[in-house]
This record gives structure tokens, C-alpha cells and sequence, in this order.
């Protein structure tokens, strides 16, 4: 099932695609999150998505919100990626145990073996304030989950 709105967001520790480990409670009393699930790195649709993200930044920080993008590659897949896009946002790897963060959100598709696109706001105290799941090939509208944090 879905983490609905209202819900505590489920907490995590993920290595980022520089190895380093990201608690979903480093945030919590600091910085509203914005939790975005994809597929995979290098696809068209994802890469997509995390470029205008890259191309936005200033309107997640001016929010305090930080950004994490979670998907089930590698860290040493996601260096790669981050890298050649130039993003300078954490990339998580739901990796292994594999897709487990994705399970806890309810965006874990079995017969894919990956997350599909799964977006949650979290506010400051945890609590998942919006959130909207689309499937595989259906890209996010960016400015639904900026207009989501204005209501925080």
C-alpha cells in the first residue's frame, strides 16, 4: 500500500551516489524533503525529470526542502549518472536489500523490479504532506509538488 498523506514518512538510511549514508532523519526539524522515486538512471523519462529538477534547485531551497531522487541502481551507476548531468542533489540507491525503501513507500513494482514514479513532500516533522504516483512512462509536472510546499 501507498503512504498516504497524514502518514509518518517511513525512515531510511540509503547510501548516496557518492557513498555516503543519507537518514531521512538528518531532515527531520531542519528541512522539508521532497522524495522522488524513479525507474532507473540513464532512461529518457527519468533523466528528464531529474534534469528540470537540476534546472530548478532555487525553488526547493528558497522551501527549505531538500531534494532526494531514489531509485534501485547502484551508487556506482548513480555516480556515473549524477556526473554526466550534473546533478548536485542526493541520488540514493534503493539497490539492496533490493527495492526495500521502495516497498516501505508502496512503490515497488514486482513483476519491474524497480520503483515506479513516486513523489512524497515531507514536511520538517515527517509527516507526508502530498504525495502522487504515476506509472512507468507517465513523466511529473515539477510545478504540482513546488505548489505543494507552498502550502507548508
Amino acid at each position: 500500500m501507498v503512504v498516504q498523506v497524514g502518514d509518518e514518512a517511513p525512515g531510511f538510511e540509503l547510501k548516496d551516489n557518492h557513498g555516503a549514508t543519507v537518514r531521512l532523519s538528518d531532515f527531520r526539524g531542519e528541512k522539508n524533503v521532497v522524495l522522488l522515486f524513479y525507474p532507473f538512471a540513464f532512461t529518457g523519462v527519468c533523466t528528464g525529470e531529474l534534469c528540470e529538477v537540476r534546472d530548478n534547485l532555487p525553488k526547493f531551497e528558497d522551501r527549505d526542502t531538500q531534494v532526494l531522487a531514489v531509485s534501485n541502481d547502484s551508487i556506482h551507476t548513480l555516480r556515473v549518472f549524477g556526473e554526466q548531468e550534473g546533478l548536485e542533489y542526493p541520488l540514493l540507491s534503493d539497490f539492496w536489500p533490493h527495492g526495500e525503501v521502495s516497498r516501505a513507500y508502496g512503490v515497488f513494482a514486482e513483476d519491474k523490479g524497480c520503483a515506479v514514479r513516486g513523489t512524497f513532500v515531507i514536511d520538517k516533522a515527517g509527516v507526508v504532506r502530498w504525495t502522487v504516483v504515476n506509472a512507468l512512462p507517465d513523466a511529473r509536472d515539477l510545478e504540482e509538488y513546488v505548489k505543494a510546499l507552498d502550502t507548508l
